[in-house]
């Protein structure tokens, strides 16, 4: 999103970004001699504001994004092997979105748009979802979109999270809260011209953004430090794991890989870093962490030195010393808040 979480929680989700990303070094992605999804940096100068990701299931090591609110109705296919722009996607039909934040393909084929942001959290009536056909060609085009109306049984609120189980078709949204938010299904089937409520079924962490893995048995959620990987089963949260996700600047998006063998964890700015983490084991070892940057970019997020050794990503004095320091950060800002 283009603002940081507003009022307090903003300010203080800025200065922690800042702080760990000085204190832990992290540098740009590098491109891995030119194979697909493997680390990069998105090129182009128009997207500035990637707030989702989904990988493409028609051109493998495509990614499709979109910037964040008052951008228009925009789409981009990026080539992961180079960081640059394949094909712009203009969406008719759709009026004019609000606060772009989720992407995701469904088992149609047809990607999902989430205009689901609300920044002042719940002062919109609804929110609407986008979907369209994937393109068969990666072009410059303006496709014809189906908006769908989206209201929560509970009220409004601000979310960031879209995804679209890939066996069942089913939308799911998770909302963004401080002290945790919920996640929420829709209907069996959207429907257009009519309200689509989505129902609370569980809750989670801090979310920005989440991803089903292809087979639908796992959905990973992230935060701005922190991204965890659940069992997925009729609907619901299962045993869940701690993902070793890499710190970046405004950790906005996630996604697999088409074939699930990695997550792509994504940030807002020009010349954002899209860095891969292998995914390992894939079902047992419930609070293990798993899964390690593959790249050069930067350290680890919830890394505190269990990872294997030899992996060329720092000792584990490193990864508790920067725990420590996002602790003690975070407990000062709580005191400094409480105090004003």
């Amino acid at each position: 999103m283009r603002l940081h979480p507003t009022g307090p929680t903003g300010t203080r989700a800025a200065a922690l970004a800042a702080a760990v990303l000085l204190f832990a070094g992290a540098g740009p992605a590098v491109a891995d001699d030119g194979r697909p999804d493997r680390d990069f940096t998105i090129e182009d100068p128009r997207i500035t504001e990637s707030s989702g990701l989904a990988a493409s299931r028609a051109h493998p090591g495509v990614y499709w994004t979109h910037n964040d609110s008052d951008d228009g109705p925009y789409v981009f296919a990026v080539d992961s092997r180079t960081g640059k722009t394949l094909a712009t996607i203009t969406m008719r039909g759709v009026g004019e979105p609000r606060d772009v934040e989720g992407i995701s393909i469904g088992p149609d084929g047809d990607l999902y748009v989430g205009d689901i942001g609300d920044n002042l959290d719940g002062t919109w009536s609804h929110v609407w979802i986008y979907r369209f056909p994937e393109p068969k060609e990666l072009r410059d085009a303006t496709v014809d979109a189906v908006q769908y109306d989206v209201k929560y049984a509970d009220g409004a609120r601000n979310a960031e999270a879209l995804m679209v189980h890939p066996k069942t078709g089913r939308v799911y949204i998770a909302s963004k809260n401080e002290d945790g938010g919920g996640l929420y299904e829709g209907p069996a089937k959207l429907t257009a011209g009519a309200v689509n409520t989505f129902r609370r079924v569980d809750e989670v962490p801090w979310v920005t953004d989440g991803a089903f893995s292809p087979d639908g048995k796992r959905l990973v959620l992230r935060s701005y430090f922190s991204a965890r990987e659940y069992a997925f089963e009729n609907g619901r949260l299962g045993e869940d794991r701690s993902v070793a996700a890499p710190f970046q600047r405004q950790a906005e998006s996630v996604t697999y890989t088409a074939d699930g063998s990695a997550l792509m964890f994504g940030s807002e700015g020009a010349r954002s870093e899209v860095v891969r983490v292998e995914v390992e084991g894939g079902g047992s070892g419930g609070g293990q962490e798993q899964g390690k940057p593959s790249g050069s970019a930067g350290g680890e997020a919830g890394d505190q030195g269990g990872g294997e050794e030899g992996d060329g990503k720092g000792s584990a004095g490193l990864g508790a010393a920067i725990v420590v320091g996002v602790g003690v950060l975070w407990f000062a800002l709580r005191r400094k808040r409480g105090q004003g």
